[in-house]
């Protein structure tokens, strides 16, 4: 009988360490917990939002400065320079042209392209930095 009750009494207070444990770690949350599934069955942690939402942060910041050098290259250059510089770095969203296609276009030397996009990259730097 002695062993029996010893016994029984570890088990109870292991038990209730266990439910102790238990409430104490209840609070507590993990990056890569599974918040829920979406209806393929992939699974969503926090750390999934918590990187979309960072992305946003940039893909906005990034939106933002695209704008405002938009402005800048229609406020500060001349038609030919923006147009110059547009085609060269692909601003309208196509593909950046290389010189030689923007030469062709305007029925100028390479050379020329390369005096017109460095004096309109000259005069979007100091603009910017005004801003």
């Amino acid at each position: 009988m002695r062993l029996a009750t010893y016994a029984s009494r570890c088990i109870e207070n292991e038990i209730l360490m266990f439910f102790r444990s238990s409430r104490k770690s209840a609070g507590d949350v993990s990056l890569s917990d599974t918040i829920e599934t979406d209806g393929d069955g992939n699974s969503l942690s926090l750390m999934d939002i918590l990187c979309a939402e960072d992305d946003m942060l940039d893909s906005i910041s990034a939106r933002e400065s695209c704008s405002q050098l938009r402005r800048c290259v229609e406020t500060t250059l001349t038609r030919r320079e923006a147009d110059i510089i547009t085609l060269r770095y692909g601003l309208s969203g196509k593909p950046p042209q290389p010189q030689r296609e923007v030469a062709k276009l305007f029925d100028i030397s390479r050379s020329y392209v390369s005096r017109i996009e460095k004096r309109a990259l000259e005069k979007l730097k100091l603009e910017l930095e005004k801003q």
